[in-house]
């Protein structure tokens, strides 16, 4: 077989809206490297949506690579991160461990040891792929600075607003509001011990307020929603739409700010003093609470991705972190 240990199974964006399951080679591990059977991926709805429909303006096809890409956007491309597997070559300290990985959807496959991470002992694989996005909130919270007493909101509850919301819980005196405009995600608010109200009722006067939810509408409310000087730090990446905003009110009496957060660089009060792996081990050692279970909305095989990418692509299928199950196999087909 030469280089190769066999084959694997792993989904490619043939073209933008059109998925498919494609045989590839997965090569035998070096000495600094891992072998990973993929026991669970999630889906980021944001991203990975926006990819699979084609939406990345092509001045960003760079920026938004994913750490093990392969082909380049728009298509054809094999594009995700977040991958939950268990070692089964390599050091000893990792070798049969449940690691994650900013790994696409794909069966099988081969990385340097540094890129994986154990999962601790109390975080199941399930909850595990939510690593890359606790990351992401775990960044946002550092951008934001927090203090005692601050009052936050969070408009959009989906993956990463529900994760930043539950951080900023942790943190004593602040209150924290959750903001979206599906009143069923009350319940998913309440899991998480965060306060909820749709758009209307929202509370005004914010000292801070994050925006995740991708969308002019609520770019527009966070800023309505913030005290004088207080300040938005949008999560958002709007792939190729436009943003429309009315800033003739109170943005510039009031001073208001836009600032942008994104995970692709440690944040700036911390990048002098933590390194991206550091930062991912934190994520995952956070994970350890059960709280974020809430977030894991839905289940299918492998199989059926092509088809789950297109139904929540289009919103058929509605989902925070919908969870993709792998085969009980051998890592590599000869």
């Amino acid at each position: 077989m030469g280089s190769s240990a066999g084959t694997a199974r792993a989904f490619w964006l043939r073209a933008p809206g059109s998925g498919e399951i494609r045989v590839v080679p997965v090569p035998r591990p070096r000495h600094d490297e891992v072998l990973v059977r993929t026991l669970h991926s999630g889906v980021s709805r944001g991203t990975e949506t926006l990819v699979f429909s084609g939406r990345v303006p092509a001045s960003q096809y760079d920026v938004m690579r994913a750490p093990f890409q392969d082909g380049r956007l728009p298509a054809p491309v094999k594009y995700g991160y977040l991958n939950v597997g268990r070692v089964e070559q390599g050091p000893p300290r990792l070798r049969g461990r449940a690691v994650f990985c900013l790994y696409p959807h794909q069966t099988a496959y081969v990385v340097p040891s540094s890129a994986v991470t154990a999962l601790p002992d109390e975080v199941p694989v399930e909850r595990g792929v939510l690593t890359g996005t606790v990351e992401t909130a775990l960044n946002a919270v550092w951008d934001i600075g927090p203090l005692p007493g601050d009052r936050i909101s969070v408009v959009g509850a989906g993956m990463v607003g529900c994760c930043v919301a539950r951080l900023l819980t942790q943190f004593p005196g602040v209150r924290v509001e959750l903001v979206d405009v599906d009143p069923s995600r009350a319940g998913v608010s309440s899991a998480l011990d965060v306060q909820f109200a749709e758009p209307d009722d929202a509370e005004r006067g914010r000292d801070v307020v994050v925006h995740t939810s991708a969308t002019s509408t609520g770019l527009q409310l966070s800023l309505d929603l913030l005290a004088p000087e207080g300040e938005v730090v949008d999560l958002s990446w709007y792939g190729d739409t436009a943003v429309e905003l009315e800033l003739g009110g109170s943005f510039h009496s009031g001073r208001l700010a836009i600032r942008a957060s994104q995970v692709g660089a440690v944040s700036r009060s911390r990048r002098g003093r933590r390194t991206p792996e550091e930062r991912l081990s934190l994520a995952v050692e956070l994970l350890r609470d059960p709280a974020y279970d809430c977030l894991l909305t839905g289940q299918s095989a492998f199989a059926e991705l092509p088809d789950v990418m297109r139904r929540l692509a289009s919103g058929e299928l509605a989902a925070l972190c919908h969870g993709i199950t792998y085969d009980e196999e051998q890592p590599c087909s000869a």
